[in-house]
């Protein structure tokens, strides 16, 4: 078993059916959308990780990009999008040990910080993999002419981060009890 990383346009077309088939498993949609197509928006520098066992796809991540403007700083910040295991294999660290080499390619991207939400369940599991939740923030994805919080009615989510560099932990603090202008655009609402 191997960790591949590649743009996400440069993904292999071999390993991006795999994907979207279990992304489709996972999070159903009618119609499904077409194998080949694109997932995230280009202007969010998708980077695919994928997990991968003699040709098969065993788990599967998306980091996205954006420049953050909180507290008076700007951050380089990524998120975690996306993050899927074949179902028959969950519960065996394959997951944990892609989320975790999330956090590693974040440092290797130059990133200030990392910072998603994720389902309420989910935190205990991107807790084991160094992801640190933040109390009381709510990420705002969408654009700020169109909104798309984290706290909406029907959603039940938590925000996690990691901060990587000295600027980002010294500003650790700022980021809690906050709402988080994060607006990745209209393709991926909220990462």
């Amino acid at each position: 078993m191997h960790l591949e990383s590649y743009p996400e346009g440069a993904v292999p077309q071999a390993f991006r059916h795999q994907i979207h088939a279990l992304q489709n498993q996972t999070w159903p949609s009618d119609p499904a959308p077409p194998q080949d197509e694109l997932v995230h928006d280009p202007a969010l520098q998708p980077l695919s990780l994928i997990l991968v066992d003699d040709g098969v796809v065993v788990a599967a991540l998306d980091i996205l990009r954006k420049p953050l403007h909180h507290a008076g700083n700007t951050f380089q910040t990524g998120g975690l999008s996306a993050v899927v295991t074949r179902p028959h294999l969950r519960g065996r660290g394959y997951g944990r040990h892609l989320v975790t080499a999330a956090r590693t390619a974040m440092i290797d991207l130059h990133l200030d910080l990392g910072i998603f939400t994720c389902d309420r369940p989910l935190q205990q599991f991107y807790g084991s993999a160094g992801w640190q939740p933040l109390p009381g923030t709510v990420l705002i994805g969408g654009t700020a002419d169109d909104p798309f919080p984290s706290d909406q009615p029907g959603f039940d989510k938590v925000t996690l981060a990691a901060f990587f560099t000295p600027a980002a932990r010294e500003a650790a603090p700022r980021f809690h009890h906050t709402r988080i202008p994060l607006h990745p655009g209209h393709i991926d609402k909220l990462w």
